[in-house]
């Protein structure tokens, strides 16, 4: 399919070809759902813990001798019941990831750029270069793009001028085509695609 390019003035710069296979999917919200939950999961540290009775600084002294006092038998004061006592079943160190095919990985990201595309919220844009790393004027680029809330993928390398003009702009992510995921996709409004970005899309997904 064909599909307008700007420039980043926001002016007419020609067409290009957009593959079906990419763009044109009905998009399936399982498969995008299952996606972001591997991404979530992944970056979860895992880092929780609690100490168990083994690890709490504390006597190990029984509490009191076992029988004729009346009470319930008891030894260690770090058993869980007691106050300062060790977590029973606590969280402990682990990774959150799990396992999931690298076709259906594929396939998730296919899916949320057609998910974009037919909520017409993709935008492609013939080259991503700034002639200065000012901010300023790159928010007047993107005022006339109408962007407030993006995702602009750009080539392997990205322009040093345009990233560093970007990287203040609240709301606006700027990442190389290599980075392109669906967890980023789906949680801002807009997708800007550079050419070299759909160029990289189409030879990746050949």
């Amino acid at each position: 399919m064909e599909f307008n390019v700007k420039t980043l003035e926001g002016k007419d710069a020609g067409k290009v070809s957009l593959s079906d296979e990419i763009f044109g999917l009905d998009p399936r919200e399982d498969i995008i759902a299952r996606m972001v939950r591997w991404q979530l999961a992944k970056k979860q540290q895992g880092t929780h813990k609690t100490k168990n009775r083994s690890e709490v600084s504390r006597t190990g002294a029984k509490m009191y001798k076992q029988k004729g006092t009346g009470r319930a038998r008891h030894h260690s004061a770090r058993a869980p019941q007691f106050r300062g006592g060790g977590k029973a079943h606590g969280p402990v160190v682990r990774s959150h990831a799990h396992d999931l095919p690298k076709k259906v990985r594929a396939l998730a990201l296919r899916h949320a750029l057609s998910a974009k595309f037919k909520a017409e919220d993709v935008i492609i844009v013939d080259n991503l270069v700034a002639a200065e790393a000012k901010t300023k004027s790159l928010i007047g680029s993107f005022a006339s793009l109408g962007l407030t809330n993006a995702l602009v993928i750009g080539g392997a390398e990205l322009d040093n001028n345009f990233k560093l003009a970007a990287q203040n702009i609240p709301n606006i992510d700027v990442l190389p085509v290599q980075g392109i995921n669906v967890y980023d996709i789906l949680r801002r409004g807009k997708l800007v695609l550079s050419k070299a970005a759909v160029e990289a899309l189409e030879e990746r997904f050949k």
